[in-house]
C-alpha cells in the first residue's frame, strides 16, 4: 500500500537522529520512534493506538490491523519485564529498547541510541545503484546479509519493518531514498507523514 503523497513531499522537515541519548528525561531516537504510536503521550502504546498511527501515515486497513498485532504481540512482554502478561499488550515506551531483535541493521545500539556508521554501511554496502537510494532488490539483500544463523524471529521481524518502510515510502521510480530512512530511525518522518496527510483527509 502506498502513502498518497509522493516522498519529495516528505523529505521537507524530516530531522537528523542523534548520535547518543541526551541525559535527563529526554528520549534516546528508537524511544522517540516509537513514541509516535503513543498517542495519548503517556509513555504507553496499545494496539488501538498503533493502528491510528499506521492509519495517519497512509496504511491501508489490512496493514494497519495486522501490524498492530505482530507487533504488540512480539513486543508487549519484553518491554514490561518483571510485570504479568497483559490482554492489552501494551508496549512502555521508555524500555523499547529491551524490545530490539536480532538479524537487523545495527542501526540503534543496545540503549536506542543511533549508531551513525551503521546507518552509513547500509548505503556503502547495498546502495549499488543510486547511492543514496535502496532498489528492492538490493534492499533484499541487505535483509539476507543480516540475517543471524537460525533467528527467525528477527528475519521476520526485520522483513516486516523495511518491506512496509518500502511499500508506504518508495518513490515514483521504486527507490526508498536515504533522508527518508533516516527520518524513520527518529519518528521525524512519521509526523511529517501525519501532517502531510491530513489536508487530504477533508
Amino acid at each position: 500500500m502506498a502513502s498518497s503523497m509522493p516522498p519529495e513531499a516528505i523529505l521537507e522537515g524530516v530531522g537528523d537522529a542523534g548520535a547518543a541519548k541526551p541525559s535527563g528525561s529526554e528520549q534516546s531516537v528508537l524511544e522517540k520512534h516509537v513514541a509516535f504510536f503513543d498517542r495519548n503521550h503517556d509513555g504507553i502504546v496499545y494496539p488501538w493506538e498503533t493502528f491510528e498511527g499506521f492509519r495517519a501515515i497512509g496504511a491501508g486497513y489490512l496493514l494497519s490491523m495486522t501490524g498492530a498485532f505482530l507487533i504488540h504481540f512480539a513486543l508487549s512482554s519484553k518491554t514490561r519485564p518483571g510485570k504479568y502478561p497483559s490482554p492489552f499488550f501494551p508496549i512502555e515506551v521508555k524500555n523499547i529498547h529491551l524490545a530490539k531483535h536480532g538479524s537487523d541493521s545495527g542501526v540503534y545500539d543496545s540503549d536506542g541510541r543511533f549508531v551513525s556508521l551503521k546507518f552509513e554501511e547500509i548505503f556503502r554496502k547495498f546502495a549499488r545503484t543510486h547511492g543514496n537510494a535502496l532498489t528492492s532488490g538490493e534492499l533484499m539483500a541487505m535483509l539476507k546479509a543480516n540475517r543471524e544463523p537460525q533467528d527467525y524471529k528477527g528475519w521476520i521481524g526485520s522483513w516486516t519493518e523495511w518491506m512496509t518502510l518500502y511499500n508506504l515510502c518508495k518513490d515514483n521510480d521504486g527507490l526508498l531514498r536515504k533522508e527518508i530512512v533516516k527520518g524513520v530511525y527518529d519518528g521525524s518522518l512519521f509526523e511529517r507523514m501525519e501532517r502531510d496527510r491530513k489536508p487530504h483527509r477533508k
